[in-house]
């Protein structure tokens, strides 16, 4: 598939601290497309996933996208196909050491090739390249990652006070979906929904160990 705008791959893997070290003035970087391919990857996995798991709720589904799509998952995948080495980044400062900037990275060259290509060659490219090659959804359906289970072991480690809150619930039918709150020191770290209470608590886990890996709290 070649590109028809070389520009926008071009922008795909330009950093903003590379365009504060080399360039002038109000130059374009590459936070705009991962905004537009962080939501395209999102949509297009969300479809895929629920076409193959005709008989899976939306829970189950829910999961397996966010396993798919979180940080940690990106920026291996980004690195497995090479991206990394494409990154325009300033170098003198050390951002080359900021890990999530090579899923950051892929999440732009997903929204690049959707301005270039259209929705269908971007959904064919997800797919083909990134999904199907690089995924293995038996194991990622067959996994159980107990995020809370992990988080209080790292907080009774370092000494840290730990709580799980439910701090809402939203009522839809007979359906309920809980949020809870992750609360470390008496600061809210993070917060995730769920159908129940416990895996609300798992949600709000998950994403508060990847708050956690990005300050270098945790070492990932």
């Amino acid at each position: 598939m070649a590109p028809d705008n070389l520009h926008l791959y071009q922008l795909a893997f330009t950093h903003t601290s590379y365009v504060r070290q080399n360039l002038k003035g109000n130059q374009e970087t590459n936070e705009r497309l991962e905004f537009l391919g962080d939501a395209i990857l999102g949509a297009v996995i969300a479809e895929y996933l629920f076409k193959k798991y005709p008989y899976k709720d939306e829970g189950f589904l829910t999961e397996i996208r966010s396993r798919m799509v979180n940080r940690e998952s990106l920026n291996s995948l980004a690195v497995k196909v090479g991206l990394h080495s494409l990154i325009k980044v300033d170098n003198i400062s050390g951002v080359t050491r900021h890990k999530f900037i090579n899923g950051n990275a892929l999440e732009a060259l997903v929204g690049a090739v959707y301005l270039d290509k259209g929705y269908k060659d971007t959904k064919d490219f997800i797919l083909k390249k990134l999904v199907k090659p690089h995924f293995d959804l038996h194991q990622l359906t067959t996994t159980t990652s107990n995020f809370k289970s992990k988080l209080i072991e790292w907080a009774q480690g370092q000494n840290r006070s730990i709580r799980f809150e439910i701090v809402g619930q939203k009522q839809s039918g007979s359906t309920t979906e809980f949020t809870a709150a992750v609360v470390v020191d008496n600061d809210i770290i993070a917060s995730g929904s769920g159908l129940s209470k416990k895996k609300a608590e798992q949600a709000a886990a998950e994403k508060s160990m990847e708050v956690l890996k990005s300050t270098g709290a945790i070492l990932p």
